[in-house]
């Protein structure tokens, strides 16, 4: 009985210590909010969203982008995909499902002296293919590969 008390009361005084530190503003969520580009990934066709996430559409494609997913993906909704290059000075790498119904599935925008590397699950609604879109250097560059999805993972 003695060790339930104990229990009830460290839990008891780590709550009130919790409470306190949001209370008084400590724990506020402010330097970790996520950019967000309402018009890209709205777009419903893959060049507008380039345009309004990059502020261009034009690529070239490059051998130097490497796309790891899976040749069939027995669940669209969960589809593991890892894009990794070597170009010097990555500022930012984009993945889009083509023949999703909003193609720009993600993007991220890479620090100073960061590796050309990202790792993530996407949902897919139909088989098509998945494209990498590296900006570096001002210059858009990009390689893709094709997914068969057997159940698609966008409500279909």
């Amino acid at each position: 009985m003695n060790m339930k008390r104990r229990v009830f009361l460290k839990g008891s005084v780590a709550a009130s210590a919790l409470g306190v530190a949001v209370g008084a503003g400590l724990l506020t969520p402010k330097a970790v909010l996520a950019a967000w580009s309402k018009e890209a990934f709205e777009a419903k066709k893959i060049p507008d969203a380039l345009n309004a996430l990059l502020g261009s559409s034009d690529m070239a494609d490059s051998g130097d982008i490497k796309i790891k997913a899976p040749d069939i993906a027995e669940n669209g909704a969960v589809v593991p995909i890892t894009v990794s290059t070597g170009i010097a000075g990555v500022e930012s790498i984009s993945i889009i499902a083509a023949n999703n119904p909003v193609p720009l599935v993600a993007s991220f925008n890479m620090g100073e002296g960061a590796q050309g590397f990202v790792s993530t699950r996407i949902k897919m609604g139909k088989t098509g293919d998945v494209v990498a879109v590296v900006k570096a250097g001002g210059k858009l560059q990009s390689n893709r590969k094709e997914v068969k999805v057997t159940i698609g993972g966008c409500g279909g």
